[in-house]
């Protein structure tokens, strides 16, 4: 009555046991997620710098462009900034997202016991708490 099956299905495992899908060790998730962070932080900071001339946020975006570069191997991409003028609340909020981005940046470092990460995430951190009068 029914025809037996006469080849493999399709939902069967693997005979070798080899897992078809690429993973990732700890420490390049976390050179990722660093990464990211950083990267996140460097576009807040050229927002910054656009609206808020400062010598001290050109030195911040060189340091953060020279770590990610050491993390991903490449310089970053960098966006345009979005703004040319914008009131004081716009850069209150710019120093805040800055200072939260900072933070997360110190957490990854610190797991990946990355000392000149966690410096440079903590000067930023210092920085923006500074600017916000915190």
């Amino acid at each position: 009555m029914y025809e037996p099956i006469r080849s493999k299905s399709v939902h069967s495992l693997a005979e070798d046991g080899a897992d078809p899908y690429p993973h990732r060790s700890r420490e390049e998730e976390l050179d990722i997620r660093l990464a990211g962070h950083l990267t996140a932080l460097l576009t807040v900071t050229d927002e910054l710098r656009v609206l808020t001339a400062s010598p001290e946020l050109d030195a911040a975006a060189d340091g953060l462009v020279a770590q990610i570069a050491r993390l991903r191997g490449a310089e970053p991409l960098r966006a345009e900034p979005s703004a040319r003028s914008a009131g004081a609340e716009r850069v209150e909020a710019l120093h805040r997202r800055a200072h939260t981005l900072a933070g997360n940046a110190l957490v990854v470092a610190t797991a990946r016991e990355d000392a000149a990460g966690e410096a440079l995430a903590a000067a930023r951190m210092d920085a923006h708490a500074a600017a916000l009068g915190l």
